[in-house]
């Protein structure tokens, strides 16, 4: 395994229009493996090995499968017929409590960004939630597509129109109109460059002790969990909600819909099936 090999690798996931995250991750994912493999040759039965050594370091199998991936897919572009197989995992029916954001605590760090003047912040946490983007899709929440009330997400090949919420257009322009943003991306910063996702997450991560909120919960993504969750509870439409995310397998919605332990254990009890 060679370096111009993994940057040839690399190379055809953006051919591909993966995400930049997406790319990075499986670079970092493939950079580690390298680092394992030192000066041997990749073999039958090395792939086995690193997942061997992976969970022998305490990473949970979610994270493990999740290399594992990165790594066939590398294997297959190069035309090698190794393969890693998957550890085998249970589908969980509950999320874990300590990573569920709930509604209150989302208005406690809208609150939190607006009592020190983070109106951006606030501004962009609202646009996130209130449409279940992902943070890479935030460029396209542009001045001409609040003024149109939608835009064209293209990812993956992919291209899907989202509807903005009327009052969160009015204040994406009002916004808009103080920064003197009279076209393009709306969340930019002083040299007009779009935000970053590490700066994104390093913003709403300095909301966590103002908010009274625990860091684990407060990342990008899990706003697109609560947009997720409380869409389905108005909604009911898991078809139309995938849609909206940009799923192309409902099973990967379902994943989103997954209530806490705790809200589990509450449905358990409300069966009254031990006398």
């Amino acid at each position: 395994m060679t370096g111009g090999q993994l940057e040839r690798f690399v190379d055809g996931l953006r051919r591909e229009e993966r995400s930049e995250g997406t790319v990075e991750k499986y670079r970092r994912d493939l950079a580690g493996f390298a680092a394992w493999l030192g000066d041997q040759r990749v073999c039958a039965g090395t792939a086995a090995e690193w997942k061997e050594h992976l969970l022998a370091s305490g990473l949970t199998p979610a994270t493990v499968n999740s290399k594992l991936s990165a790594l066939n897919g590398f294997f297959r572009a190069q035309g090698w017929s190794c393969r890693a197989k998957f550890v085998k995992v249970q589908r969980r029916v509950f999320r874990e409590q300590s990573r569920e954001l709930h509604r209150e605590e989302y208005s406690r760090l809208l609150s939190a960004a607006r009592s020190r003047g983070r109106e951006r912040l606030a501004l962009l946490l609202e646009t996130i939630c209130a449409t279940g983007i992902r943070v890479s899709e935030v460029r396209y929440i542009t001045v001409e597509a609040a003024r149109a009330g939608r835009t064209d997400v293209t990812l993956k090949g992919k291209v899907r129109t989202l509807l903005l919420p009327a009052k969160l257009c009015r204040k994406l322009l009002k916004y808009a109109k103080a920064q003197k943003t009279a076209s393009g991306e709306i969340f930019v910063t002083k040299s007009g460059r779009g935000l970053s996702r590490g700066q994104i997450w390093q913003e709403m991560k300095s909301l966590c002790a103002l908010a009274g909120v625990e860091p684990s919960k407060v990342f990008p993504h899990n706003l697109r969990h609560l947009f997720a969750t409380v869409y389905y509870r108005a909604c009911r439409d898991i078809v139309k909600l995938a849609d909206i995310l940009g799923h192309s397998s409902i099973n990967t919605t379902r994943i989103y819909l997954q209530t806490t332990g705790a809200e589990h254990a509450r449905q358990l009890e409300q069966l009254r099936l031990v006398t």
